[in-house]
């Protein structure tokens, strides 16, 4: 199965608290929170996410997380 058969969605939010261990709770833009982790090349290239700061996510498909894909 690959990656162009899966349809990932993606949704807009803003950083309201940064926790330990590169997770970061999240207000989507309809009011949602959302507790999300960072993917693994903003690691990999440490790209530093504050608070107040946009991001664009990539939902979990069983819900409950998110993951953070790029930064505003």
């Amino acid at each position: 199965m690959s990656n162009s058969s899966k349809q990932q969605e993606t949704v807009i939010g803003t950083v309201d608290e940064a926790l330990p261990n590169t997770l970061f709770r999240v207000t989507l833009e309809n009011g949602e929170k959302l507790l999300t982790f960072l993917s693994g090349k903003m690691r990999m290239y440490r790209i530093r996410v504050l608070v107040g700061d946009k991001v664009e996510i990539i939902l979990d498909q069983y819900g409950g997380k998110g993951r953070i894909i790029r930064r505003f």
